[in-house]
């Protein structure tokens, strides 16, 4: 937006002069000052009013430097009153902008005097005597309790619109008696619980909200705006600090079974589900869902179960949310109701700048495949990290500052001025509806005690926690402020505390042994149903029809003629002869998902195309550059396909991902690393979310990772996607870890997943191959498909006629089994079997024992891999098989234990790969005469009687 202050000295006065012209007559200047004069009140949202003009007969007698100085001087407090606000309840403020005094700008007080109040502009200026009471109001409004920063925001609509609510008042109505006294109630609810707990639990962790206690009345106010403006979730993450206090009063869980976790009283076997004994978290990670009725409507609200790693929740809660806005329950792709869903995140202020995951998070925001309309973004900020100050922990003034670089506005506001901090909580909303874009409030308060309530915070910042003890309370200012306005006695306001206090004292008392407590929902997990129990064919006619639906184009749309000629071909293998490859069965399993009704969200780096081009599930227009997803377009789906390309992130993508798939859990949800490796990018959300959050929090995902990995002689970073790591984490049934050689495989395993999402949801880890998308050993005959199921363990059918002379059985999974099958040396082995290990967790043991059992020769067992000896599956299938073989040798045969997973030589990799080949078909021993063996009692598998 043009602006005066784009001028100084002379040619300001020249400007001012041209101005007069033109507000006398528009005509009388040329049509670039027309136009530039006329953006000084630009078009504004409907409900805004248009800011004042100057009129040029006001300035008659007044020097254009002064008219220009005292602009300069009103636009200074509104881009830098922030930094005199009163901000911190326990400081002063740091150094505020000289830019902010009159003298800065030539002028003095006298001369404000002497101006008229036009000169400030805007609402402040209206009903003003003089520009001095104007830039009074302004420092009222931009230096008081609250600060507010916009003017990095490039938008000169949006910013007009925040500086038009803040100064005209319209969210600052000052609150009413009934509901300053219900806000003095709830912050006596919020008191009084922390002191009960302080006191009946002397030195138990809490992380008190003390210091910050606004925070609760804040979310109130999100939640009831959210619900006016017509959202049916709100989904809120947010770390230690505060969260019972949250959970117990935003979230309604009972104070029952609060005071019972602190007890460390166990749920009652009688009554409740056990649950407990399945949370394996502390009481201060644990989520909640509460549905809250406000006003004519319900609104779900859901605080998610968050680890010791304080950000991390951050994507998984905008995933949860954009589940809860998109409509996935019909054709093409999903209906997206950005007003359906509200996300709150709950940050610390040296986790916000500090925890790179709120930067990816952010950058998710304006993007179409993760958007959620805007994000609320809350830094409860005590002014310390753990024992860190501010100086030690961040490069900025303001923790904040990170979301600059976003264009979000944010607003500073003092904790200890409650009033103030819900009229910022209804301009968050407000703006979220106007513009869906994210909004940051940094409530500025302080950490009453240490970083748990066994810390002695004197330790490390002795001045700080002096001013902290003598320090009155949030509900001790707000009381005091009511009895003087006379809204509440002194005995009213001491009430509503005591009231807390002695309802707790109750609840405790209440909870001897045997009593019952409220209901909580009850989790539970089997082991599922075995692989052969889940029909996941679809008829051959079924394939053709879907294939045929997928080659369709729109009329006119012409797609590359050399991707075209490719996907024409797939018409061609549908034939007995097969070669269907891994991304035409990968859109055949998808489209006979999506007429199954199935939804199914697909999106990772390059996941439209593929990293190594072998999808291609939008197509481009060679002309227009107009995008077609086949599978949108599908005649026979029943449910919405979305692929998306994603960011260069694997942490808040995959947490994104994850998020969703646990807040919509019918939905399948894959997530495709450009990789193998980059996964280790997300190793936290891998280790806290995927791997453990059944287990500590009862929280079920069905999320499927694809993860390129295999050994062509590309180096360390494009060899192994860490198959190991999967493989530590895996135990009681949290993942399903599959490395499979076919296409056919991986058809049946995409759709035994999306029919377990509702009877046994696990993710699914799959090292998806790079080389064998397009090898013909891997391609499957259409048959293939519409018969079987997935296999656990694929024998080795060349072995059935010869079983009686096998004296090696080796056992690999993946894309080595390609390696190995196409040696040469094969056909030459013949006591030697190969067998493959497509799923390797849950650990395939009958499987396994039926291939043994079919070789009654046996004499030795051999683990083949690619990977290094200390990578890969071995460390995980050797005591396994050993285990299962009692008595028959296992040995290994793979690469040496390295650091690196692979070569960076396609050379060294090409000789290494021969040599393991060969080492595994060659020098088997001799066959032992199966009578003989008999003759002694052995048995097939050792010396195991089965």
């Amino acid at each position: 937006m043009a602006d005066i202050r784009d001028f100084h000295g002379p040619n300001a006065g020249y400007v001012l002069e041209l101005y007069e012209r033109y507000l006398q007559d528009p005509a009388a200047v040329d049509a670039g000052w027309q136009q530039y004069f006329r953006s000084f009140a630009p078009p504004t949202p409907e409900g805004v009013a248009t800011p004042t003009v100057v009129p040029a007969a006001v300035l008659a007698g007044v020097e254009l430097e002064t008219v220009v100085a005292a602009h300069e001087l009103a636009e200074a407090i509104r881009a830098r009153g922030h930094t005199a606000a009163r901000l911190s309840p326990i400081s002063a403020p740091d150094d505020p902008d000289p830019a902010l005094r009159p003298e800065s700008h030539g002028i003095s007080a006298a001369d404000l005097e002497r101006l008229p109040a036009s000169v400030v502009r805007g609402p402040a200026a209206q009903g003003a005597h003089s520009a001095a009471e104007g830039i009074a109001r302004l420092r009222e409004l931009y230096s008081g309790t609250i600060g507010y920063e916009f003017d990095h925001i490039q938008n000169p609509i949006e910013r007009e619109w925040l500086r038009q609510r803040v100064e005209s008042g319209s969210l600052c109505t000052p609150l009413d008696v009934g509901q300053r006294r219900a806000l003095l109630r709830r912050l006596s609810q919020v008191e009084g619980f922390e002191r009960y707990l302080h006191r009946a639990f002397v030195g138990q962790k809490r992380f008190s909200v003390e210091g910050t206690d606004t925070l609760v009345p804040i979310l109130d106010t999100v939640i009831e705006e959210a619900a006016a403006g017509g959202a049916s979730d709100v989904v809120i993450g947010m770390a230690h600090r505060g969260r019972l206090n949250v959970l117990t009063h935003v979230l309604g869980k009972p104070y029952e079974l609060m005071i019972a976790a602190f007890a460390g009283r166990k749920l009652n076997p009688a009554t409740d589900s056990g649950v407990e004994d399945l949370s394996q978290d502390v009481k201060y990670h644990l989520g909640w869902r509460e549905a809250k009725r406000i006003g004519d409507r319900e609104v779900t609200v859901t605080l998610a179960p968050n680890p010791s790693h304080l950000e991390f929740v951050d994507p998984v809660v905008v995933g949860m949310t954009r589940a809860a806005q998109d409509w996935t329950r019909r054709p093409g792709p999903p209906d997206l109701s950005l007003d359906d869903g509200v996300a709150v995140l709950v940050h610390g202020d040296a986790a916000f700048p500090g925890q790179g995951v709120v930067a990816e998070t952010f950058n998710m925001s304006g993007l179409r495949g993760y958007t959620v309309g805007g994000t609320i973004h809350i830094i409860a900020n005590n002014q310390i990290g753990f024992t860190t100050l501010p100086e030690d922990d961040r490069s900025t003034r303001y923790s904040s500052d990170l979301a600059k670089g976003f264009e979000v506005p944010i607003v500073h506001v003092n904790a200890d001025d409650a009033e103030a901090c819900l009229s910022v909580a209804r301009l968050a909303i407000a703006y979220r509806e106007e513009f869906h874009k994210d909004f940051v409030i940094d409530l500025v308060g302080y950490r009453r005690w240490g970083h748990n309530e066994g810390d002695e915070p004197a330790f490390t910042q002795p001045r700080m926690y002096e001013i902290i003890r003598s320090h009155p309370t949030t509900r001790e200012q707000l009381a005091e402020r009511l009895v003087t306005d006379g809204v509440v006695t002194r005995a009213e306001a001491d009430a509503l505390l005591q009231e807390v206090l002695d309802r707790l004292s109750e609840v405790q008392a209440s909870l001897g042994e045997g009593a019952a407590l409220p209901h909580v929902e009850e989790h539970s997990r089997n082991g599922g149903p075995r692989s052969s129990e889940i029909r996941t064919a679809v008829p051959a006619e079924r394939l053709v029809e879907f294939n045929e639906g997928m080659l369709r184009r729109p009329e006119g749309f012409t797609p590359n003629a050399r991707l075209e000629k490719l996907l024409a071909r797939r018409r061609d293998v549908m034939g007995p002869e097969g070669g269907i490859d891994w991304g035409h069965a990968e859109a055949l399993a998808f489209a006979s998902l999506l007429a199954d009704g199935v939804p199914v969200r697909l999106s990772g780096q390059d996941a439209e195309r593929g990293t190594f081009s072998h999808r291609h599930l939008v197509l481009h227009d060679a002309n227009t550059g107009a995008k077609h997803t086949p599978l949108s377009a599908l005649p026979q789906a029943r449910a919405s396909f979305e692929v998306q390309n994603s960011p260069l992130s694997e942490m808040a993508v995959v947490g994104f991902e994850y998020g969703y798939t646990v807040f919509d859990p019918d939905v399948l949800v894959i997530w495709e690393a450009q990789f193998g490796d980059f996964a280790n990018g997300a190793q936290v959300m891998i280790d806290q979310f995927l791997a453990a959050s059944y287990q500590k929090w009862g929280q079920t995902s069905g999320l499927v990772m694809l993860l390129p990995h295999g050994y062509e002689g590309q180096g360390p970073e494009h060899s192994s996607a860490r198959l190991e790591r999967f493989l530590q984490l895996a135990a009681e049934n949290n993942f399903r870890v599959v490395n499979c050689t076919t296409s056919a495989q991986y058809f049946h395993l995409l759709r035994r997943q999306a029919q377990l999402l509702a009877r046994d949801p696990r993710p699914l880890i799959v090292m998806s191959p790079k080389s064998l998308l397009r090898h013909p050993l891997a391609a499957s005959r259409l048959e293939q498909l519409a018969n079987g199921s997935f296999q656990c363990v694929i024998g080795d059918e060349t072995a059935v006629e010869r079983a009686e002379k096998v004296s090696r059985l080796l056992l690999c999974s993946g894309k080595v089994y390609a390696d190995l099958v196409a040696s040469p040396l094969r056909a030459g082995a013949r006591n030697v079997a190969l067998a493959r290990v497509e799923e390797l967790y849950p650990f395939p043991r009958d499987e396994l024992a039926g291939v043994v059992r079919s070789l009654p020769a046996l004499q030795e067992v051999v683990w083949v891999q690619e990977e290094p000896r200390n990578m890969g599956a071995w460390t995980y299938m050797a005591p396994r098989l050993q285990e299962l073989l009692e008595g028959i040798p296992l040995r290994y045969e793979g690469r040496p234990e390295r650091a690196a997973p692979a070569e960076g030589s396609a050379g060294r990799h090409t000789a290494e790969q021969a040599r393991i080949v060969e080492a595994a078909w060659s020098g088997a021993p001799e066959p032992e005469n199966p009578a003989e063996r008999r003759a002694r009692g052995d048995t097939l598998i050792g010396k195991r009687k089965l």
